[in-house]
């Protein structure tokens, strides 16, 4: 806490919103106050009010039996998806004529009821063509209610939901604007959540100003920057994943490690991408697979600090899990460097024999040279898994799901980082090759319903490691990591990422007024 009133007056909020979480009677409200909860990002003080009252409804079947309107069936749907119940998405049927199975237009103009049909149809996993029909449903109304609405604040939240819905959109993106639309329940709550909310940010802010100092100056130390003068020098970047990913204020010190692995997948890549010859490139490989100090007097000079730092770093991490849990990773660690790698290295010999992979190839090796997986595989032995009944292989699924989602969403920009010139392919290049008739807006229209079917499979994956409290933690930072992938490659004209920056401006100087 920064200060002794500031503490006391967040005790007192929290102590507020426990009781009327506690003491409501209408169920309606209680949901509303736990997705206010969630999304002003303040829900991790009341895990267990939050748990009971969505234990309570899914025990009663209320999306089927205690309520009938379209908001309240839809909002009663997502909170129970996203706490990992499987609630079964027929609830939505009730909904449709019985005479051509339609939904019916009285539905059309019921703005609220559109906007949760739509946040509740991001939910859906593979087979569940009910939500297809509820998002194509809502989203048609919602844009015909938007070409005619006459309120200004009705067509921004309009807006906001169609571009970026709820499930898949980090939290603490949308904190801010869902706090300006928030009224209240009956009159009690906004200004105490708003509050609350302010508290917790200022406290957030500081934990996350002091975590990025560490990480820049753990970066400046390596010294790789200046050794390297083509390598992306971008710790407040790659710091960004990490404060997005692991929201809990207290995994301060997992937020730091991961930075740090997130920092070698770009220096990595860029040393695959613009530095090395095939030769080199095979060299270094060769080192990682060997996994010794000594193994750097094999390469070439420019290489030996990254292999070294990368060599002491994994090392170093692995020590401090061990310390922590017990167990001693690093040979876990160190395979997932030896696959990303490999997949570099594949990448680097198409590139340089001109070869045009299929895309199932580029795909497949594209998943693994996202590098989420080495990134995940340490976030695994972070959150102290590796001594829990989950093992590696309980995750693949999931890890596969939000490399898939980032290698599309990279490849439908066509932006480089400054100062490269890149040796990447593309899935799009491999795309049209196969399909010759294919125009390159065919093949961005693809590579869109790929991302929409992969998060389906997501959705899966999440609702299945919901149910172990053990795997929670690593689900939600999963299903963040895959949240967090339009902000990094949302590429503007300019080759900028203007809502990148806006978020980190935000998140580490900004403050939650409007």
């Amino acid at each position: 806490m920064q200060d002794g009133f500031n503490s006391t007056k967040f005790g007192l909020l929290v102590k507020d919103v426990k009781y009327a979480l506690r003491t409501e009677i209408n169920n309606t409200n209680n949901l509303v106050l736990v997705d206010a909860l969630q999304r002003m990002g303040i829900e991790n003080h009341f895990q267990e009010e939050i748990q009971s009252i969505l234990q309570k409804e899914y025990e009663q079947s209320a999306c089927f039996l205690k309520y009938q309107t379209p908001f309240d069936v839809s909002l009663c749907f997502r909170l129970l998806r996203q706490q990992g119940y499987h609630v079964s998405a027929d609830v939505f049927k009730k909904f449709k004529n019985n005479d051509d199975g339609t939904f019916g237009l009285n539905l059309s103009q019921d703005v609220s009821g559109l906007i949760g049909f739509y946040e509740a149809s991001q939910l859906g996993v593979e087979g569940e063509h009910i939500l297809d029909e509820v998002a194509i449903f809502s989203g048609d109304h919602l844009n015909a209610c938007l070409a005619n609405s006459d309120s200004c604040d009705e067509a921004r939240i309009i807006k906001e939901t169609l571009k970026y819905p709820y499930h898949k959109s980090l939290a603490s993106c949308k904190a801010k604007s869902f706090i300006n639309n928030f009224k209240g329940i009956n009159g009690w709550g906004k200004s105490t959540l708003q509050e609350l909310a302010n508290i917790e940010y200022s406290i957030t802010q500081e934990i996350h100003q002091h975590e990025l100092a560490q990480v820049s100056g753990w970066w400046g130390s390596l010294g790789l920057a200046e050794d390297l003068k083509l390598l992306r020098d971008q710790p407040l970047k790659w710091y960004t994943w990490p404060m997005a990913v692991l929201t809990d204020p207290k995994m301060s010190q997992q937020r730091i490690e991961l930075a740090k692995c997130i920092s070698f997948v770009y220096v990595i890549d860029d040393i695959f991408d613009v530095y090395g010859t095939i030769e080199e490139l095979t060299l270094f490989t060769q080192a990682v697979k060997r996994w010794e100090l000594v193994a750097m007097l094999d390469l070439p000079e420019y290489m030996r600090s990254t292999y070294k730092a990368l060599y002491d770093t994994i090392n170093d991490i692995g020590y401090n899990i061990h310390k922590i849990y017990g167990q001693n990773p690093t040979q876990n660690l160190r395979n997932a460097w030896v696959s990303l790698c490999n997949a570099f290295l594949k990448e680097a010999k198409w590139f340089a024999s001109g070869v045009v992979p299929t895309t199932d190839e580029y795909l497949k090796n594209g998943i693994v040279s996202s590098g989420v997986h080495a990134v995940l595989v340490h976030m695994f032995y972070l959150l102290g898994l590796g001594v829990s009944s989950i093992h590696l292989e309980d995750v693949s699924a999931i890890s596969s799901s939000v490399a898939t989602i980032l290698r599309l969403w990279d490849d439908l920009g066509s932006a480089k980082d400054e100062n490269q010139e890149g040796k990447d392919g593309s899935y799009i290049e491999c795309y049209m090759k196969e399909n010759k008739d294919a125009s390159i807006e065919l093949a961005r229209e693809h590579v869109i319903n790929l991302i929409e079917d992969e998060w389906k499979k997501l959705n899966k994956e999440h609702l299945h490691l919901m149910i172990s409290p053990s795997s929670r933690s690593f689900s939600k930072a999963s299903l963040n990591s895959a949240r967090m992938v339009p902000l990094m490659y949302s590429y503007d004209d300019k080759q900028s990422l203007p809502v990148l920056q806006e978020y980190i401006k935000s998140m580490l100087y900004g403050d939650l007024s409007v």
